[in-house]
């Protein structure tokens, strides 16, 4: 049902939103900041922690779809680049819960850091065709791309995702680049 589908996205959303914000958030909170019964997200979901684990679920869900439509492997490196930081940002954005706090589900884990590792692949290929300076520390590159992409998504909200994407490209390659 259309409806069951509306009512799931919005609870998640909404409930990535509020634990951002508060982990300790109740599903009664959230579900009335969904707009939805409790009832409904207690039948969905049996225990805070269900909920918490569909919320991670989701995001990564939406990280690995992300840099999928980036292409880091085969689009020419600034096109890649823009497109996976344009798409993290708006991933960012709808699920800005932080996934730390369910690294101890190995599934998790190793999602993510299969994540991680195709980023560090793309950036790899980006200093080996010369788009990156290859003078910095090993994996430097890495660590500052997700922090410019938070830090975008949080403090400039007035910003659609590709200008934001604009403003974290522009700044990472005139840091990084060899241009």
């Amino acid at each position: 049902r259309a409806d069951a589908a509306r009512n799931l996205e919005a609870v998640l959303t909404t409930g990535a939103r509020m634990l951002a914000v508060d982990a300790g958030a109740s599903m009664g909170s959230i579900a009335a900041a969904a707009g939805v019964d409790r009832r409904t997200v207690y039948r969905r979901f049996a225990s805070r922690e269900e909920l918490l684990a569909a919320v991670y679920e989701a995001r990564l869900s939406a990280i690995e779809g992300a840099i999928a439509d980036a292409r880091l492997g085969e689009a020419p490196v600034a096109v890649a680049l823009h497109r996976y930081v344009e798409n993290i940002i708006g991933v960012n954005r709808v699920w800005p819960v932080d996934l730390a706090r369910m690294l101890a589900d190995e599934g998790v884990r190793e999602r993510r850091d299969a994540c991680v590792r195709e980023v560090e692949v793309f950036l790899r290929r980006a200093v080996d065709e010369g788009v990156l300076r290859g003078d910095r520390p090993e994996g430097w590159a890495a660590a500052l791309l997700p922090q410019l992409m938070h830090l975008v998504a949080r403090q400039q909200p007035e910003l659609s995702p590709a200008q934001a994407a604009d403003v974290v490209v522009d700044t990472f390659l005139h840091g990084l680049g060899t241009s």
